[in-house]
């Protein structure tokens, strides 16, 4: 331990032999091999993901209790095999587990966007998307099955990754922004004069402060995902660029202050609370596309908790919720 470091430490123990064999996987991270026990071969990599797998069960009950929509279980329930097959993939460095870890992120994302894409459209054009969407996800596995190269999934990811999250920026300014939902005083006017049925002016004036709020606390939920995810992305980039001197530095300190320098492990606790914060945002905008604005809020007291949309009256609010609930009327 160097002299400018007095925090105790012990030093790094050296890499094993690996109870799982030899290493079958396209893709080997920067944390070292089977240096804490033989049965996971990067424990680090592999525990980070113990947060998908508990917020991945935590949003599935929540579903369940506060009557979200199913798609949204299902969501959860591909989110839960993410962590579960990445936590196999970086224990045991085999390839059938990174086929496990890898593609449920694809199947997750094409389930959001079938979310995204699908709802009030009539049964033909759902049943069609659903059709697209699986052949998309089929030739996605098979293609990739055929290269085993990284770069191709990755890429897929993000291109599917970044269209859903777009139009679900775009849903969610046409729900919710009142001059672009026809909810003005001058579009109130121009129903009145057609014979249409027309809120008072207080109503529209209500619910027009109402979802401005709730636009303004969901474009904060969208901006801090996508810096979670930014973040954990170029924390990654520079954990695959530096690992020869990560390693130097890891052993330097020793343990167990050298996790810290473990990228690929902030890559997943920062990308998992991304994604929850991004299904988390769909349960409420799905809420708003149908009108239910007045029955379900948001549940976030600072930054740093798990968020989580909770219906009103449910009968397990806590005082905090009350509060929350206040606010939001």
């Amino acid at each position: 331990m160097p002299r400018w470091l007095p925090l105790p430490s012990i030093p790094y123990p050296p890499e094993k032999v690996g109870y799982w064999g030899p290493i079958t996987s396209t893709l080997n991270w920067c944390e070292e091999d089977y240096y804490a026990t033989v049965y996971s071969a990067e424990i680090v990599n592999a525990l980070t993901n113990l947060m998908f797998m508990w917020l991945g069960v935590k949003g599935i009950r929540n579903c369940r209790r506060y009557g979200h929509d199913s798609i949204f279980s299902v969501a959860y329930c591909g989110y839960l095999v993410v962590g579960a097959g990445s936590f196999l993939f970086h224990s045991t460095l085999k390839y059938p587990m990174q086929l496990v870890d890898e593609l449920s992120m694809i199947y997750t994302t094409c389930l959001m966007c079938y979310a995204s894409f699908s709802y009030s459209r009539s049964f033909t054009v759902r049943l069609a998307l659903a059709v697209f969407l699986t052949g998309l996800a089929v030739f996605i596995t098979l293609y990739y099955h055929y290269l085993q190269d990284p770069v191709f999934h990755q890429n897929a990811y993000a291109l599917l990754t970044t269209v859903v999250v777009l139009r679900s920026m775009f849903t969610m300014e046409a729900t919710l922004r009142p001059s672009l939902r026809h909810s003005t005083e001058a579009d109130r006017l121009m129903r009145q004069r057609q014979g249409l049925p027309v809120p008072s002016k207080e109503r529209q004036s209500y619910e027009n402060e109402r979802d401005l709020k709730i636009l303004r606390s969901m474009w904060f939920m969208v901006a801090y995902g996508l810096s979670m995810f930014l973040g954990g992305f170029a924390i990654w980039n520079l954990d695959n660029h530096f690992c020869s001197t990560l390693r130097v530095w890891r052993r330097t300190i020793g343990l167990p202050w050298g996790i810290a320098l473990e990228g690929h492990g902030w890559w997943h606790l920062m990308t998992g609370m991304g994604a929850y914060l991004y299904i988390i945002w769909g349960i409420w905008l799905r809420h708003c596309l149908n009108n239910q604005q007045e029955e379900y809020y948001l549940w976030w007291p600072h930054f740093w908790n798990f968020p989580e949309i909770i219906r009103k009256g449910s009968g397990e609010n806590t005082i905090q919720d009350t509060e929350q609930a206040k606010k939001s009327r």
